[in-house]
């Protein structure tokens, strides 16, 4: 007889996500090794002739995921720029996430959040829930209330294929006073997430999911940078840092350093062509100055 299963049998489990880590690796393999941020400055809206409101930030951002989504490996709204116009604002961030994530993009969300317990749990299911109309690859996180207070977002994260970037050594010189402070044991703070991280991504192949961001304007980080995760390393371009500089500022880990670069794409718009061409150049300098495929 033919066997029918009953109304009440429990679905067949869902296969396990690709982590994050892997599907990072392939994209640069395929797009060239280069996160490109979406940050509608106030100024930038004006230099491309819109107004400072929804439509500019519309236009704005539409604009720049046609042109790049379906080419670079990241893009990296910065979310900030979107919440400042409040609901209106963020519906055009969750528009963007999707269709840039639909042209085979990957999508950073850069939220720096941290917070503690069902506080961290809340962000993680805004940014790392399938479920959310934010959904993104990854988010920015900050883990100075303690990296044990990241691991909601940790979870979340493994749980759904997603990553981390946690802010380890950043560009701004203020950060040094937190970041290179000493702790007890013995360590400087930075060096201390670089290592948790690294206890995160033990194992990972090809690349683990949990990144550090380490700024490509320092001039010596003076840590272990090998976490066997990406390094995302904002400063390239207008800020004064070079593709030629990341050699000498990550040494071995260059390999897993993520370029990150904003105005010196987005000042190339309106045009769709132009902002194609100002990433596609970045790519090209960014191979030439690692030696590498990716």
């Amino acid at each position: 007889m033919p066997h029918h299963p009953t109304a009440d049998a429990a679905p067949a489990p869902r296969p396990a996500p690709e982590p994050f880590g892997a599907r990072l690796h392939r994209s640069v393999e395929a797009r060239g090794r280069l996160c490109v941020g979406i940050d509608p400055h106030a100024s930038l809206l004006t230099a491309w002739g819109l107004d400072d409101d929804v439509a500019g930030l519309e236009r704005f951002t539409r604009t720049v995921v046609e042109a790049l989504a379906d080419r670079v490996a990241v893009l990296k709204p910065q979310s900030a720029f979107f919440e400042r116009f409040g609901s209106r604002g963020v519906a055009v961030l969750e528009r963007a996430v999707a269709d840039a994530r639909a042209a085979g993009a990957l999508v950073l969300m850069d939220a720096k959040r941290g917070d503690i317990g069902s506080t961290m749990a809340a962000y993680a299911d805004a940014y790392l829930s399938p479920d959310s109309p934010l959904f993104s690859d990854a988010v920015t996180v900050s883990p100075y209330l303690g990296f044990g207070s990241l691991r909601p977002a940790v979870d979340a994260a493994r749980a759904a294929g997603c990553g981390l970037f946690a802010l380890a050594l950043t560009s701004n010189p203020e950060g040094a006073s937190v970041q290179r402070a000493v702790g007890a044991d013995g360590l400087p703070v930075a060096a201390a997430v670089l290592r948790r991280l690294a206890e995160e991504n033990a194992g990972a192949r090809p690349l683990g999911s949990f990144g550090a961001v380490v700024g490509a304007t320092l001039a010596d980080p003076g840590v272990d940078l090998e976490i066997n995760g990406p390094l995302l390393a904002p400063g390239v371009g207008a800020q004064g840092a070079t593709p030629a500089d990341l050699p000498r500022v990550f040494g071995p880990a260059v390999r897993s350093v993520l370029p990150s670069v904003s105005r010196d794409v987005l000042r190339h718009g309106p045009g769709v062509g132009p902002l194609r061409e100002a990433a596609a150049r970045l790519v090209d300098e960014v191979r030439a100055a690692l030696g590498t495929d990716g």
